[in-house]
């Protein structure tokens, strides 16, 4: 999340979510001449990363990736980037258009040709 919309990222999260604890690292890029098209930030701003480590427990039952695809709206809104290390429910279109599909694409015609290998997508939404 770019650091000036980090404050109502927190706010929705707290309100929306209610988990904690909480980690908040600040990031930004060391090289602002370096791109990375599979995690497009802008090497000019200063991110706040959030992690929590749960899963929101309810009296209601509510489908499955309900609370992820809520983070997921509000980092859109905000400007921020999802990290692939926990669940995301993206649509195809969602993801690609996030994540480079372009620039994956193009590394994953030079080093998985014959697609013998899950990829992006298939790997962090549908757990492949």
């Amino acid at each position: 999340m770019p650091v000036h919309n980090a404050a109502r990222f927190l706010d929705f999260f707290q309100r929306e979510i209610g988990l904690s604890p909480i980690w908040i690292c600040p990031f930004k890029a060391r090289d602002a001449s370096r791109r990375f098209p599979l995690f497009p930030t802008d090497p000019n701003l200063l991110y706040v990363n959030f992690g929590f480590w749960d899963a929101k427990v309810t009296p209601t039952l509510f489908p499955e990736g309900h609370f992820n695809r809520k983070i997921e709206r509000a980092l859109a809104e905000l400007g921020g980037i999802k990290s692939l290390y926990s669940d995301s429910y993206y649509t195809p279109e969602e993801f690609w258009r996030i994540y480079g599909q372009p620039d994956y694409e193009r590394l994953k015609r030079k080093y998985d040709p014959n697609r013998r290998l899950p990829d992006l997508y298939q790997k962090c939404v549908l757990g492949r």
